[in-house]
């Protein structure tokens, strides 16, 4: 699905340098590249304040442990994401509220949002799947209505740009309260191991947010919050540090190969290619197909594990169907329901080269066509 070893080729001396002053200096914890690398990735959010983290699932319990939330208050996300984005909000012993998405474009849809708001509601975490922004204006507008805090699961837009109805642009992650992203190595902008960060634009939040990180110390041994210990390794950081100011070719390395994919499947009626949505750039973490009910997709996703092509299914089975996150009434998502069903995942990274997305585009199209 991702090709990080040829992408490490083309950054291998860099890497390794910077891997070797780390172990050089034996600082392997908060080293100097952790504060290089924060201090380069707030200045391309645009200011934003980056905190880092161990990993994308703490920079989220992390963020919503800094708002303040009680046990029992309500958070809506939606219910086609990664468990993980639940997953925080029930561990922290507060209520996840999940929203269907809209069946195109795979994001939140705001009106369910605002069917769902409650006097128990307190939070809502939209979610930029697979590499573009939810409608964050309209969901700011409805947060500032209710009063309500936002926090974006970012881990697959990182690099994102959402333009506002005057024009304004904002990076996807440092619009509301806190965005929060994951390094994991298949991201766009990816480490070689587990890491993550935080971003704000709001001075206690952002106090609140390393404070918690650290164990919830103000200085040390003293714990003025409850916290935990969620660092971003200093080895990870120098290796972020390198591929940073190469993250917006990757991406439109990204967007190029959809373009291509778009083209290829464009005369096949039984495959819907992934919507655009006006307000925001899409930097393709995934490039995922909705096939016609017609098509057996598991015999298609065999059909190309025969002949060596990787497809994932994102995501088999919905939050509102797992065990620990069923809801408590029989309210049912059509759209979620209907893309757990029909969606595959095809390999898109900065590496795809065109002949191998004339294969992988080939199989399918002659699989589903004849």
């Amino acid at each position: 699905m991702v090709d990080l070893l040829a992408q490490y080729n083309h950054i291998q001396k860099e890497v390794d340098r910077a891997v070797i002053d780390v172990i050089r200096s034996s600082k392997y914890i908060n080293g100097p590249q952790v504060k290089s690398f924060t201090q380069n990735l707030s200045q391309y959010l645009e200011g934003a304040e980056v905190v880092p983290c161990g990993n994308g699932t703490d920079a989220l319990q992390i963020a919503l442990m800094a708002l303040g939330l009680k046990p029992g208050d309500e958070v809506i996300t939606a219910t086609f994401t990664y468990v993980a984005t639940a997953e925080v909000i029930a561990l922290l012993g507060l209520k996840p509220i999940l929203v269907d998405v809209h069946r195109d474009t795979f994001l939140i849809d705001i009106s369910q949002v605002e069917k769902a708001i409650t006097n128990r509601t307190k939070a809502i975490v939209p979610v930029h799947l697979f590499g573009q922004c939810a409608n964050m204006e309209a969901l700011m507008q409805l947060a500032e209505k209710h009063n309500l805090f936002v926090v974006e699961d970012t881990a697959q837009a990182i690099g994102a740009d959402f333009t506002f109805s005057d024009g304004r642009k904002m990076k996807a992650g440092t619009i509301g309260h806190v965005g929060c992203t994951s390094f994991f190595p298949s991201k766009n902008l990816g480490c070689y191991g587990d890491g993550g960060a935080m971003f704000t634009r709001d001075p206690e939040i952002s106090a609140a947010l390393r404070m918690i990180a650290n164990h919830g110390q103000s200085k040390q041994y003293y714990h003025d919050k409850v916290g935990v210990n969620s660092r971003l390794d200093t080895i990870q950081a120098a290796i972020l540090d390198i591929k940073l100011p190469h993250l917006d070719t990757y991406n439109d390395h990204r967007r190029a190969a959809a373009d291509r994919y778009d083209k290829a499947f464009a005369d096949n009626p039984h495959v819907q290619t992934p919507k655009r949505v006006s307000n925001s750039t899409h930097v393709f973490h995934q490039y995922t197909l909705i096939l016609s009910s017609s098509v057996d997709r598991d015999a298609l996703k065999e059909h190309l594990a025969t002949k060596e092509i990787p497809a994932m299914i994102y995501y088999p089975v919905p939050l509102h169907h797992q065990k620990a996150y069923r809801q408590d009434n029989d309210k049912s998502f059509p759209e979620t329901e209907h893309l757990c069903k029909n969606v595959i995942s095809l390999p898109i990274h900065s590496e795809l080269t065109v002949e191998q997305q004339e294969i992988i585009t080939g199989e399918i199209n002659s699989f589903i066509l004849n």
